[in-house]
């Protein structure tokens, strides 16, 4: 109703087969919608995709029809949705919910699907997986309804993973057991994963690349042990900054000042400029587009695009 929202605007990444890719930014910063816009699960109308191609074994899934991106989603790619607590059917068993793709993608019979269903919570460590395939969403914990939710993505073994913010709303203990269970399912079958996360420890224990986001766009992309050791973006440094870790016990917790710019309002020059200790004039001036400043590299950020470090 304000208007035109451009909450992904010009970005531009890849993944290779097995590898980990971690996507990580403030709320609000278009990690999510970015993975949705790739298998058609925007909400059309309000939301459309304006323009870009996304490319995915020779098919452009950005202009497949429905019944194309039908035999991508689940089969082919797969997503492990944000909210565990919402994101399975309430009227349906968890057996039932499992056993659904295998029936419309495979054609299993509903016998043959269901073994594969309480093999799948087996998979993901839920105990009595039998019992447990006949019992609904409610009578599960949140770490439960998750393993469930991993169980669903990966029941079609497809060839890429895309992980919602898994471990939300999980204390530490789930969280390191969940992501655990994601890497060792993930080199057994080979797949890729994009792991969508706000939270930087996630992405340093578990993926190799790491795109930084900020307003929709990527502000720096490149190796994350690279990354982390030698942010090339401020916002990159104030995220990592941020963190509990970096502090010494009794002093305050460093935030970023500011807000995140209104997407409704049109931006000119660097996003994060506003926020940015570093900024001059010609950042509010000259909008940066993502440069390459050394090998697998990559930054935003106008001050730093004239250095390279080796």
């Amino acid at each position: 109703r304000a208007g035109v929202a451009r909450a992904v605007d010009g970005v531009s990444f890849s993944i290779a087969a097995g590898e980990t890719l971690g996507i990580v930014g403030e709320s609000g910063s278009g990690k999510s919608v970015t993975c949705y816009s790739l298998l058609g699960l925007i909400p059309t109308p309000p939301g459309k995709v304006a323009g870009g191609t996304a490319m995915f074994d020779g098919q452009d899934l950005l202009k497949a029809n429905p019944t194309q991106l039908r035999n991508v989603r689940g089969q082919r790619v797969a997503m492990i949705f944000q909210d565990p607590m919402t994101a399975l059917n309430p009227y349906m068993t968890v057996g039932a919910q499992l056993a659904e793709p295998l029936i419309v993608h495979e054609k299993l019979n509903k016998d043959d699907a269901w073994k594969r269903a309480v093999r799948a919570l087996k998979e993901v460590g839920i105990q009595d997986a039998k019992r447990r395939a006949s019992q609904f969403p409610h009578e599960f914990s949140g770490g439960m309804r998750q393993r469930v939710m991993i169980a669903m993505a990966i029941i079609m073994r497809p060839d890429i993973l895309i992980a919602d913010e898994p471990t939300t709303a999980l204390d530490v203990t789930v969280q390191a057991e969940l992501l655990a269970l994601l890497k060792d399912l993930q080199e057994q079958y080979g797949m890729a994963m994009i792991l969508v996360t706000h939270d930087l420890g996630v992405v340093a224990g578990t993926c190799e690349r790491i795109i930084v986001m900020y307003a929709g766009r990527i502000v720096e992309s490149g190796n994350a042990n690279t990354v982390f050791a030698m942010p090339r973006h401020p916002y990159t440094k104030a995220l990592l900054d941020s963190l509990p870790s970096r502090h010494t016990p009794g002093d305050a917790l460093y935030t970023i000042p500011g807000l995140p710019p209104d997407p409704l309002e049109p931006m000119q020059g660097c996003p994060f400029a506003p926020r940015c200790p570093r900024a001059e004039e010609k950042c509010t001036k000259k909008t940066p587009s993502l440069a390459a400043i050394g090998d697998s590299r990559m930054t935003a950020c106008i001050l730093e695009q004239g250095t390279i470090v080796l």
